[in-house]
């Protein structure tokens, strides 16, 4: 088993089904990770040691994503030097009130912070940072934007000749 170079960390099992997204990517470009339930409010001690000793563990960034007022994301990056990258974590029944708890991060202490639930965006960006010294990853993810690049104008080719047939086939 290769060892995780990404932390994928969330507040609840209820964050389970956002965050397996990033999971998810990861996979696709074989990325090696570890998930984990660690809460802010709940487990303090267990997250400021699982951020304490991630960069000596091999980990080299943490994914974080938490609902509610989300200070998982936050606390986690004052607790490591690896960059952590934040996912509110939105519900139907709450506001924004995540979102707004990770862009308002004082001066002195990093968060990417993604949009609300972007765990497969959290984990592209993990696979850009892991590239810049990863060839075959670099590689990976050079085809994966061709690919969508090339999607993109194919569909343009198919609706620009007859945009209701296309429509009609989409529905």
């Amino acid at each position: 088993m290769n060892t995780p170079k990404v932390g994928i960390i969330m507040g609840s099992d209820s964050d389970l089904d956002i965050m397996s997204q990033a999971a998810t990517v990861l996979d696709e470009f074989g990325v090696a990770y570890e998930v984990r339930i660690i809460s802010a409010h709940r487990t303090p001690d267990v997250m400021d040691a699982y951020a304490a000793e991630a960069k000596d563990r091999g980990l080299q960034l943490i994914i974080a994503g938490a609902g509610g007022s989300a200070h998982l994301p936050g606390m986690t990056a004052s607790h490591t030097i690896l960059p952590v990258i934040a996912v509110p974590i939105k519900r139907e029944n709450h506001g924004h009130e995540a979102f707004w708890s990770n862009i308002k991060m004082p001066p002195g202490i990093a968060l990417a912070t993604m949009p609300e639930n972007g765990a497969k965006n959290a984990a592209l960006l993990a696979v850009e940072i892991l590239a810049l010294q990863d060839n075959q990853l670099a590689k990976k993810y050079t085809a994966f934007r061709q690919k969508q690049h090339d999607t993109v104008l194919k569909v343009d080719e198919e609706v620009s000749k007859d945009w209701q047939s296309y429509l009609n086939r989409s529905a």
